[in-house]
């Protein structure tokens, strides 16, 4: 019986695990977090919408019924190829075949002292943070005398127009024009100033041209403003430099939100040296058209750690679709792997060829606010109402858990006819903003 090791229960490891059901190997999946991340909602945690409980599920409850697999709380600091034996901080596992699924988390391009005063959005404790961030800002405007302080504590630059900087700088637009309008006495939440800081020329570059203006042109109804051909070139505790062309500008700010690059999960810098993996520039290993390493067919990466250009000539997006199509592709090569060694009594045999991955995009959506949203769904462009509907069922549909499913669905209900946001917690060690 073989040994089929997953590193990560992110949508790629999970679904690979998933896939592996009926299969007659023996599956161990090791994550760091003891949960599944629905990670497209992080960004309502970090603002108010939903609670961590609503968007995360536990992974020994998701795979519950699977008898072959099992689940490991553990953290992958290395990998014994020779002796095929995945080292954990507290540990080790042998494995047959390995399925490497760590993820990908943020990329500050050389910045990294940035990271203290612009955090970015990758897990639980990212959201909870940032949202007590948000909502620290205002308390303390609040209670502020000075007018520049003040101004600073209303201002929010988000950096980076991709799908998570837009449905950040939506949600904050929604937060000062109605779910805190109402709650305080000395300020005008809605005077608040958000800033969108895309360096490209327009947000949602992935987009069609059409739905990216859709996007901007709502955005703007909610308050933000867009800046388009901006760079961030300084990020301080006080303050966001930004240079436009010939011009800079110093934005004072006490919330810079940071949304505007990935580099793969350090993992990718283990299976270089151990396996003699190939990197890209950020990090993420070139894979085979069958998502192996080359030279190390017993060895396959999934997700965001994968650059799989084999399809397009372009590395594949970082998107939760593609995680999944590849988990369930590489389970079902490795079952296909199995049943032609039993066929033929010989693992060192090559067997049969089996074809390379392919992705079937099925499209791309985000959400700008309260009933605006904008779709590209295999030529279908949608911006708007029916956008955001579609958006609200396809995420319904892909959480794992029906009681997750439930429960999220009831409070969006709630939040659509109430306006309000009833998860806006100030969590931590003290409510102090010099905590921040």
């Amino acid at each position: 019986m073989q040994q089929v090791v997953i590193l990560g229960g992110g949508f790629g490891g999970l679904s690979a695990a998933r896939a592996l059901h009926s299969a007659k190997d023996e599956v161990t999946l090791v994550d760091r977090c003891n949960y599944h991340l629905f990670q497209p909602l992080l960004y309502q945690v970090a603002t108010g919408g939903l609670s961590p409980a609503n968007i995360a599920a536990p992974l020994r409850r998701v795979l519950r019924r699977q008898k072959n697999t099992k689940v490991l709380l553990g953290e992958a600091i290395d990998i014994d190829v020779t002796n095929h034996r995945v080292i954990l901080s507290d540990g080790e596992v042998p494995y047959d075949t390995l399925i490497v699924a760590t993820g990908s988390q943020h990329q500050y391009f050389g910045h990294t002292g940035w990271e203290a005063y612009a955090p970015g959005l990758k897990t639980i404790e990212d959201a909870t943070h940032i949202r007590r961030q948000i909502f620290l800002a205002f308390e303390t405007a609040e209670r502020e005398t000075n007018k520049d302080r003040l101004r600073a504590w209303l201002t929010f630059v988000i950096v980076g127009g991709g799908p998570t900087g837009v449905e950040l700088a939506g949600a904050l637009g929604e937060i000062s024009k109605d779910t805190l309008r109402h709650d305080f006495r000395s300020i005008d939440t809605a005077e608040a100033k958000i800033l969108l800081v895309e360096g490209a020329d327009r947000v949602l570059t992935t987009y069609p041209p059409g739905l990216s203006t859709a996007a901007e042109r709502m955005l703007e109804g909610l308050g933000v403003i867009v800046r388009t051909s901006t760079m961030v070139t300084e990020v301080t505790v006080e303050s966001v430099t930004l240079q436009s062309g010939e011009r800079s500008e110093v934005v004072p700010t006490q919330t810079v939100l940071w949304a505007a690059g990935i580099q793969a999960s350090p993992l990718g810098r283990i299976l270089k040296e151990k396996a003699e993996a190939a990197l890209d520039q950020v990090g993420r290993v070139i894979v085979e058209p069958d998502l192996s390493i080359p030279g190390h067919r017993d060895m396959l990466v999934i997700g965001d750690l994968a650059n799989f250009s084999h399809q397009t000539g372009k590395p594949l997006p970082g998107l939760a679709q593609v995680a999944m199509q590849q988990g369930v592709y590489a389970a079902r090569l490795v079952q296909r792997r199995m049943e032609d060694r039993l066929e033929r009594g010989a693992a060192g045999e090559r067997g049969k060829v089996v074809k390379p991955f392919h992705y079937v995009d099925k499209g791309n959506m985000a959400t700008i606010g309260r009933k605006a949203a904008v779709a590209d769904l295999r030529g279908l462009r949608v911006a708007g109402f029916p956008a955001w509907l579609i958006w609200l069922f396809i995420h319904l549909l892909y959480i794992v858990e029906f009681e997750s499913r439930l429960l999220v669905m009831l409070q969006w209900a709630w939040n659509y006819f109430s306006f309000n946001r009833a998860a806006r917690l100030i969590t931590g060690k003290s409510p102090l903003p010099l905590d921040l």
